[in-house]
């Protein structure tokens, strides 16, 4: 088969790790017999150098006519004083509403050959640690009006609209549920249901489906709860899913639970429209350049790619199971090397991961 993949290295480390995430492309093509044309274009930081903005049109289009997106990283302290519409992380926002990206499901799980790197205690731990977290993507206050006045006698005030609507929330809800129908059937719906009238529509909805996946179980989970649980006993969530700005944080919570944020991949996908897959990690321009940077969620967000894209499962197994053989022979690189362990550079990490792929 062959494939268009639109490819994004954007700023900081990220060229770095999609350097080697291209090598990995490439050595299961060679393995599986998969040709991918590769067309690189610019994004955030780079783009706004290049051409004056973050987001090119170019970019869109080449986007849009291709079969995924791969990303590498956006953003970094040279834009840092921009004014926010003209900030690099902008072009995240564009892409997913000009491809229609409606949901991101970033994973979070415990590699169990760096269960020590986690903050949590190991009996807490003990059942492992398996999440995916679904956050609806292109509602809620981040894409909702904005205001910025004067008043009289309080100086200035600003107010951020947010709003959802049923159908907006009934498609992220659906591939919730179809998600946790693969995994271990269990649903968590997020809100803030006693204070907000969108998480009442919210909850609402989502009753409403979980009647149609019986299979599933589903339990309704207020955000200030959710954070608490997701620290304290954080093996009870398979499924988590919603709205924007609360799985913003607690995805990050979640990532950060794991202890290897390093090492954690995301989707973020549509009905049709390519979906865009990138590490969670930020640009880390401090060690760009410096064959320092961990390439392993970059890679691994290809695993999503072959999952949920191309609906490659023999594919996604393999990237998956070399990431899992380089970590457990004992590989570090610097980010997440412990005492007394000689760290490996971006460049032999993803040579090794290539290696084990065949």
């Amino acid at each position: 088969m062959e494939y268009k993949l639109a490819v994004i290295p954007g700023d900081g480390i990220g060229p770095d790790v999609v350097e080697q995430t291209l090598l990995v492309l490439d050595k299961v093509g060679e393995k599986f017999g998969h040709t991918f044309h590769y067309h690189k274009v610019l994004a955030g930081g780079c783009a706004i150098d290049a051409t004056g903005g973050c987001l090119p049109q170019e970019t869109i289009d080449v986007c849009k006519a291709s079969d995924a997106v791969l990303l590498g990283a956006v953003g970094g302290w040279k834009w840092d004083t921009l004014p926010g519409d003209q900030r690099p992380e902008r072009a995240l926002l564009g892409l997913r509403k000009a491809l229609g990206l409606f949901a991101n499901l970033r994973p979070a799980l415990l590699f169990e050959q760096l269960a020590d790197a986690s903050p949590l205690k190991p009996e807490i731990l003990a059942g492992g640690l398996d999440i995916v977290v679904v956050r609806e993507l292109t509602g809620g206050i981040y894409f909702g009006q904005r205001e910025r006045y004067d008043t009289p006698d309080r100086g200035v005030e600003c107010a951020d609209r947010m709003a959802y609507s049923e159908q907006e929330i009934e498609r992220i809800g659906r591939r919730a549920f179809e998600l946790a129908s693969l995994r271990r059937k269990k649903v968590s719906s997020v809100d803030k249901a006693n204070v907000l009238e969108t998480s009442r529509l919210w909850r609402s909805v989502m009753h409403r489906l979980a009647e149609e996946y019986p299979d599933v179980q589903y339990e309704d989970v207020l955000v200030d709860n959710c954070a608490m649980q997701l620290v304290k006993d954080p093996g009870q969530f398979d499924v988590v899913v919603t709205e924007n700005m609360f799985g913003d944080i607690l995805s990050d919570e979640a990532s950060m639970v794991t202890g290897s944020i390093g090492l954690l991949p995301s989707a973020s996908i549509g009905d049709t429209a390519p979906g865009l897959y990138e590490p969670i990690h930020g640009s880390a321009p401090d060690i760009a350049g410096q064959d320092k940077a961990n390439p392993i969620a970059t890679i691994l967000s290809v695993a999503m790619m072959f999952r949920y894209s191309f609906h490659l499962a023999a594919e996604a197994d393999a990237v998956e199971a070399a990431v899992d053989a380089v970590l457990a022979e004992g590989w570090r690189t610097p980010d997440i090397a412990g005492p007394g362990v000689t760290p490996i550079g971006t460049q032999k990490m993803g040579e090794l991961i290539c290696r084990h792929i065949g």
